[in-house]
């Protein structure tokens, strides 16, 4: 298993020899407070440089494509009949329904909901275990939203030189202008994003008019509120505190590593022994690595990945850019940094060809699975019968003796009609013999119910049969509710009393 380093957790070098990491934590926070006794260490600010390569602009890509893929996804329209809404995603809580394009899923589904958690959970395991923490370099939304603040960032403050310099600077107009002005903006893309989410819980357009002239539901001004400044806290000031501190998936990941997992890394066998190189200098008895720590000020996390695997490494590759420019710039082989897996440097270093092994048990378990319960939700999700009925019996009274002496009893029959169309249902019992079916008021053989798109029908019907015909005080009975289309049967039971009867 690959060994993570939790830095959060190393003993601090002025701690007394035999300190155990309690009182290692209390002196590293009781030097930062001058003994003030904090309980957090206050944030050291990150300055990441800018840098260009195959990585960053994967990372411009995925950057846009997720951004899209949310801010447009709201207002793409999806016709459906009646007074149905026409946003092809939609979490409609007030009509108890979450659409995605044609399907529907109604609250009694949420084993759906839940079947695609599942699956996205497993996915993360999958590829973490082949790839790393891909996941957080590239598409974790803190990742997203944390680059897009950096590029406002750069666009007012310069890069990292010139950034520093403005922060050591004492305040001017200069200064003033260049951070109230990159707030400002971090702001408007914070609000859109707080704007953008409440759109997918109620029709777009018909909200947006509602919410500029303060007729929108209070839920909506809560929730963007809300989501504007967690944005602007957790991209624009937080940063890597998040990936480090508050989420549990760094910690969580060591148990999807293992050694044949590739990840960022620095490949030792060829880096060391490390130093400075001069031009025309001989490389013979030495690393390639020149000791330029251009993949430490890349890193938005602000760390060494020449020091092996660490939980606040997301495996970025910026790094991997920087350290690729140097290399072509010393005349060197490309690659001392990369995706790589702990298995091949450890072979390189014994003289083995490096073994890059992706099937392996945990893959496979992994693949096995989430094809399983991916599998299992299309075929639910083909086999979703278009209407969903329930019968529930009168029990008071159990049933009814009338003057011709036949048994009657009262049942309650709810139609869920999940097409997006108007659909006309019939119902017929059968299972006992003589009986008949009507609705109170009428004496017809069968029920015919009208049933809109997208809406649930219940309706009262009475059950009769003749005494003579009971060898039971309960038998059973089936329902059956047809439409052209759709079909459902329930099964229930007629109570009589018949083996009290004389």
């Amino acid at each position: 298993m690959t060994i993570l380093i939790d830095r959060t957790k190393d003993p601090h070098p002025g701690a007394p020899p035999g300190a155990g990491p309690v009182s290692v934590a209390a002196t590293a926070r009781n030097k930062a407070n001058r003994g003030g006794g904090g309980l957090y260490k206050p944030r050291t600010p990150i300055y990441p440089k800018r840098i260009s390569g195959q990585w960053r602009w994967i990372k411009w890509a995925v950057l846009i494509a997720t951004l899209s893929v949310y801010y447009i996804t709201p207002w793409i329209r999806w016709e459906r009949p009646g007074a149905l809404p026409d946003q092809a995603v939609l979490v409609d809580f007030e009509g108890s329904r979450f659409y995605f394009f044609s399907i529907q899923l109604w609250p009694q589904e949420v084993y759906f909901i839940t079947g695609l958690l599942v699956v996205a959970a497993l996915a993360l395991f999958f590829v973490t275990a082949l790839f790393g923490r891909l996941w957080c370099g590239y598409a974790c939304p803190q990742t997203v939203w944390t680059d897009l603040f950096m590029l406002v960032e750069r666009r007012f403050e310069g890069d990292r030189n010139a950034r520093m310099k403005l922060d050591a600077a004492p305040w001017s107009f200069d200064k003033a202008w260049r951070k109230l002005g990159k707030h400002a903006v971090w702001l408007g893309i914070a609000f859109g994003t707080g704007g953008a989410w409440i759109f997918y819980f109620h029709d777009a357009p018909t909200l947006i008019r509602q919410f500029w002239v303060g007729q929108g539901p209070m839920t909506a001004y809560v929730s963007c509120a809300v989501l504007t400044f967690m944005t602007y806290a957790l991209a624009g000031t937080m940063r890597e505190q998040v990936c480090t501190y508050m989420c549990p998936w760094p910690r969580i990941q060591g148990a999807m590593l293992d050694k044949h997992s590739l990840q960022v890394t620095y490949r030792l066998d060829r880096g060391e022994p490390r130093g400075p190189h001069k031009k025309d200098q001989s490389w013979e008895g030495r690393g390639d690595c020149v000791d330029c720590r251009q993949c430490v000020v890349v890193c938005p996390m602000g760390i060494d990945i020449r020091d092996g695997g660490q939980l606040e490494c997301i495996n970025c590759g910026l790094c991997i850019d920087a350290c690729d420019e140097i290399m072509q710039k010393v005349e060197r082989p490309r690659g001392l940094i990369a995706f790589d897996t702990d298995a091949a440097v450890a072979d390189r270093l014994a003289g083995r060809p490096a073994r890059y092994q992706f099937i392996r048990p945990r893959t496979i378990y992994y693949a096995v699975t989430l094809t399983a319960v991916a599998g299992l939700i299309g075929w639910g999700l083909t086999q979703r019968s278009q209407v969903e009925a329930h019968v529930l019996r009168d029990r008071n009274p159990t049933f009814v003796r009338l003057k011709s002496g036949a048994i009657r009893d009262g049942y309650t029959v709810k139609i869920a009609n999940r097409a997006f169309e108007d659909r006309v249902f019939s119902i017929t019992v059968d299972g006992l013999p003589g009986a008949l079916l009507r609705t109170p008021g009428l004496k017809e053989s069968a029920v015919h119910v009208h049933v809109p798109a997208d809406e649930v029908r219940a309706v009262r019907v009475f059950v009769s049969a003749p005494a003579e015909g009971l060898t039971a005080t309960s038998q059973p009975l089936t329902f059956h509710i047809r439409s052209p289309k759709a079909e459902a049967t329930v099964e229930s039971v007629f109570l009589s009393g018949a083996a009290n009867t004389p």
